[in-house]
């Protein structure tokens, strides 16, 4: 590896249908390239993990000659190499791995095989601003949220809380194609809620009543967790109601109430889990970060909380190449022994695992 006092790390992205490729250098992006599949899984309303997969080995060179050219950088110029490993789809994540071992054999740099989650953290470093020692993190993805307690980026990450059933953005999707709005849901309710009412229906809010959460000397088994199943199911209920009437049903009016019960939880949740455990500085990630009502939300309480809350730029809380790099580029820092080329992908990746090692 180069000796230079900031190593240029390349990042690659393909957990789920964005093939993304980013460099950093330190804490500074170069490049941050993404090639997305989604218009291939419209019409399914959802992805579909063997289109995801062929989509990724027909984009990453394209991708990988598009960064490369956008930093006005070789491969020659990279000292070391991060690749997501878990969690996400398994034959996607097969595919970015294997050409980032194949680009680790050819070159000869230091492979690390990195936790997806803990990446979406990680773009954190990448304002120049230090991140604090120790803070927590709220992530809100299609397939995750989560709160985290961070206390090493390179080496302690503690899990708080997780949805035990379906992610919010998972949720948003199918409520989504309740109301007939399409595919991604996130975008779609977020637009048909701004003009709707909030406050029109009560949905139900997930593992919120006390006999759930407990209390701060005694916290309960699902204090920090969350459900959005019974919430798609109240929905869902609600759309057959009106249809059976033979009424119109107020789309806009239920995206908002929806909308609103799945940011109370959160926001609610991660502000507690915050409070309780210390932390002063909370940074919000995942794609579902893009939702107006949660950044909205989440901001106020926080403030009223005295906890100052972080947003990357949206393009950095998608899935995304740069992200990759970003922490990758923190464990080059921290002296992190590299993955070396025999590991394999963990699609259930644990979000306390940040780094793999090869096996044994």
């Amino acid at each position: 590896m180069s000796t230079t006092k900031t190593p240029i790390v390349l990042g690659i992205e393909s957990s789920c249908d964005e093939t993304g490729v980013g460099i950093v250098r330190g804490t500074e992006l170069l490049t941050n390239t993404v090639s997305s599949s989604m218009d291939q899984h419209v019409r399914f309303g959802g992805v579909i993990p063997e289109i995801a997969a062929r989509a990724h080995l027909e984009a990453f060179i394209p991708t990988l000659d598009a960064a490369l050219a956008d930093a006005k950088l070789e491969l020659d110029d990279i000292d070391a190499i991060a690749v997501t490993s878990g969690p996400g789809l398994a034959g996607a994540l097969m595919v970015g791995v294997a050409a980032a071992k194949a680009l680790a054999l050819a070159t000869g740099k230091p492979l690390y095989g990195i936790n997806h989650l803990v990446a979406h953290v990680g773009v954190g470093v990448l304002d120049g601003k230090p991140l604090p020692s120790t803070f927590g993190a709220l992530l809100v993805s299609g397939g995750h949220t989560e709160i985290l307690k961070i206390t090493s980026l390179t080496e302690d990450v503690q899990l708080l809380g997780a949805t035990i059933d379906d992610a919010a953005g998972e949720a948003y999707d199918k409520v989504a194609r309740l109301l007939g709005l399409g595919y991604p849901g996130g975008p779609a309710i977020d637009k048909a809620a701004a003009h709707g009412d909030r406050k029109a229906f009560r949905f139900p809010r997930g593992l919120s009543l006390p006999k759930f959460t407990g209390s701060a000397e005694n916290p309960g088994k699902h204090r920090y967790n969350f459900s959005f199943s019974g919430l798609k199911t109240a929905v869902a209920r609600c759309v057959e109601h009106f249809e059976s009437q033979g009424l119109e049903v107020p789309v806009n009016d239920i995206a908002a109430s929806f909308q609103e019960a799945v940011v109370d939880v959160i926001t609610s949740k991660a502000v507690k889990a915050c409070t309780e455990h210390g932390l002063k500085t909370l940074l919000l990630g995942g794609g579902v970060a893009a939702n107006s009502r949660l950044r909205e939300l989440l901001a106020a309480r926080c403030a009223s909380a005295g906890i100052d809350l972080t947003v990357p730029p949206f393009p950095l809380c998608t899935d995304n190449g740069g992200m990759v790099a970003a922490l990758g580029a923190q464990l080059v820092a921290a002296g992190a022994k590299p993955s070396g080329l025999d590991f394999a992908t963990d699609s259930s990746q644990p979000v306390t695992r940040i780094v793999l090692t090869a096996k044994k």
